[in-house]
């Protein structure tokens, strides 16, 4: 017959099996139906076999389509951070290639001025105060002396979350600042443009934005936290803006560099005169503004370290920004304070906060969870290199729980409850494991941050209880099916100790309750299933009718430890015991097996009164039924039933006890002890038990 069917299966598995041609063969081969019949049985076991086969392979695999799934997620994790990559590399080479230009372009513009020389700076005052009259509620730009105008133009402004179309506007570039007008709809006399805005040309940053057709030949303008775009007539346009913009910021940073100079350099001999005083009351305190020169801010990079942190936070570029702070800080590390170095300060303590909140953003939770804790590294050890441990370890956490609370929301409630709570661990407890060692890589050397730790894995380990009891207890599952649900809740939370975490106690302290109530319930369950056949108990042996029927319940007593169960068969397919005493044997090992599966210390009265009550349900239906039964036979069988559940029984209980849970139960001795009493002496009661 197997050989049949291996050959049945090899031929519908060749290659050039053509189901056509094998249906007519086998129709013009047959007999009649019942050959037709026993065929389609073959196949239908063939298929059979193929369906559990598969199944088994899938149950088999599983970890490996779980690991795979999240191979997946990390990749692509990755690649959205390789293709971030990649764009800021083409950007800064975007940026080399402008500034290629620029310089071609710089030298063209001296060989032009050495030919044709610039207008002077007092006929660009009055071209900007002839252009500022047509500007409405701009009098006073011109209060401010040396003032003259660099370059204007039209320009569109764009809405920078939507790109739509917002205004159009003129835009007035002066050596220090840039005038932001709009145009007027109803024009008067000879005023075209009203007043919109005035900044410093330090106050903000030129970003270069790359073309999107129809979206081109834009460039961005960062005042953080705010920003605006605006879009020139051509690429042409574009690009003399973008030039002379740069060129005048550096213009003007020059021009005060030389002007710091020039107040400097007269001031440095006198100092020495200066230094020793006659007067015995003078304050011995020195002036802030005396150690103005003993710190070199004119460096270039210094002075351009503003822009560049704006620069840097607007690429996202958060590891660029945090060295120039810290090759900021370790440059002023041991130089005196005084005003200049302290009007630096603020403005870099403003790039900070707004580095701080963009870093804050990266770690929210409504940011993408996808890419597991290693997605947070980067964000994480830029806000510990600025200073913030604390504020980094919070959002770390927070980010992890969302993440750890969306896995476990999205996880698909399955029929079969062992198959979901497997499911359930391998999530939460993998999660908690990367988590942990995640947190051991970023937070090293802050050891202080392990207590939020700590207090986090509780919190996190109260969720997966939550929805473990919900799907266990809640469901009024059985309590063979909540114990290994149990048992596989701690095999996985013992996976923890290999990082020096345990939360096996927090697990206990948390199911006790529901597992207690378990306890009792399926405790109640068993006294009233035995208290019913008592009342229907005839005091009669088994028969089992078949030597099956009998070995099989000899295993079974067996395996429950009842290993001196052969003395009580008799002939044939006879047990000397009565059906009830070997159906209350049976269940309430089996409530023993399970209650030990789920036992831990706070469960130790809970499960021995458990067991006390149910055995003296047994104990006390023995004890009455010798004090009624008047006829000496069935006496007799009561006696020796009453023996089996002294002699075996018990001891079995109590043995199995004390080996399940390592100290002996001085209630289920005194329980025995009364047993043998009434074994002994048929005449006395229950009543002092």
């Amino acid at each position: 017959m197997a050989e049949q069917a291996n050959r049945l299966r090899k031929q519908l598995e060749s290659a050039n099996f053509d189901p056509q041609n094998y249906v007519k063969n086998l129709s013009q081969q047959s007999d009649g139906d019942r050959d037709l019949q026993e065929h389609r049985q073959k196949i239908q076991t063939l298929a059979d076999e193929t369906a559990q086969n598969l199944k088994k392979n899938v149950y088999k695999n599983y970890r490996q389509f779980i690991e795979t799934a999240k191979e997946i997620s990390y990749l692509e994790s990755e690649m959205y951070q390789l293709s971030h990559i990649l764009t800021e590399q083409k950007s800064i080479m975007e940026s080399i290639t402008q500034s290629l230009l620029s310089t071609d372009k710089d030298e063209t513009a001296k060989e032009m001025l050495a030919a044709f020389p610039k207008d002077t700076e007092e006929v660009k005052q009055r071209t900007l105060t002839t252009l500022l009259e047509k500007v409405e509620g701009c009098k006073n730009i011109m209060d401010t002396p040396g003032r003259y105008l660099v370059y204007n133009g039209d320009l569109v402004e764009y809405d920078v979350d939507n790109m739509a179309q917002l205004q159009k506007v003129h835009a007035f570039l002066m050596n220090d600042c840039l005038l932001i007008a709009t145009w007027l709809a109803n024009r008067r006399g000879t005023v075209k443009y009203k007043y919109n805005a005035l900044y410093d040309l330090e106050s903000f940053a030129i970003v270069n934005v790359k073309d999107h057709p129809p979206m081109k030949d834009m460039f961005k303008i960062l005042m953080f936290p705010e920003s605006r775009i605006f879009q020139a007539e051509n690429s042409k346009i574009k690009k003399e803006w973008l030039e002379i913009l740069d060129e005048t910021k550096k213009n003007k940073v020059t021009k005060e560099k030389h002007k710091k100079e020039e107040v400097e350099v007269p001031n440095s001999p006198v100092r020495p005169e200066a230094s020793v005083s006659t007067n015995p009351f003078d304050d011995k305190e020195t002036n802030p503004f005396d150690s103005e020169e003993a710190v070199d801010l004119s460096l270039e990079w210094i002075q351009e370290l503003p822009e560049d942190l704006d620069v840097c936070i607007a690429q996202r570029d958060f590891e660029g920004g945090v060295d120039l702070l810290d090759k900021l800080n370790d440059y002023l590390k041991d130089q005196p304070v005084n005003l200049r170095v302290k009007n630096l300060r603020v403005k870099v303590d403003e790039r900070v906060r707004q580095l701080t909140e963009v870093l804050v953003f990266e770690l929210s939770p409504d940011r993408s969870l996808r890419g597991g804790p290693k997605a947070t590294r980067r964000a994480v050890s830029q806000l510990i290199r600025l200073g913030q441990p604390t504020k980094a370890c919070e959002l770390f956490l927070k980010n992890r729980a969302a993440a750890v609370q969306t896995a476990i929301r999205q996880l698909r409630i399955e029929g079969a409850t062992l198959l979901y709570i497997h499911k359930l661990c391998n999530i939460f407890f993998t999660s908690l494991l990367e988590t942990a060692k995640e947190f051991e890589m970023d937070f090293a050397g802050n050891t202080g941050c392990y207590s939020a730790f700590v207090v986090w894995s509780r919190s996190s380990m109260k969720m997966f209880v939550n929805a473990f009891s919900g799907q266990v207890f809640d469901s009024k599952e059985s309590l063979s099916t909540a114990a290994e649900c149990v048992k596989v809740a701690k095999e996985h939370c013992k996976q923890l100790s290999e990082i020096g975490l345990d939360l096996t106690f927090t697990l206990q302290s948390l199911l006790v309750k529901d597992i207690k109530s378990a306890l009792q319930s399926y405790k109640e369950i068993i006294i009233e299933a035995t208290k019913h056949r008592n009342s229907e108990e005839m005091w009669r042996k088994m028969n089992l009718m078949t030597p099956e029927a009998l070995t099989k319940l000899k295993e079974e007593m067996c395996s429950c430890g009842m290993s001196s169960f052969n003395q009580y068969t008799g002939d044939d397919c006879w047990v000397n015991l009565s059906y009830t005493l070997v159906a209350f044997t049976k269940q309430m090992m089996a409530f023993l097996e399970e209650g030990l599966k789920l036992y831990f210390p706070e469960l130790h009265m809970v499960l021995l009164e458990s067991l006390r009550e149910i055995i003296l349900v047994a104990v006390q239906h023995v004890d009455y039924s010798l004090r009624c039964e008047q006829e000496a036979e069935k006496k007799a069988f009561i006696l020796q039933n009453a023996s089996f559940l002294h002699d075996t029984v018990l001891p079995v209980v109590e043995k199995r006890f004390e080996e399940g849970v390592g100290k002996p139960a001085k209630q289920l001795q005194d329980l025995r002890k009364s047993a043998r009493t009434i074994r002994v002496n048929p005449d006395s009661t229950m009543s002092q038990v």
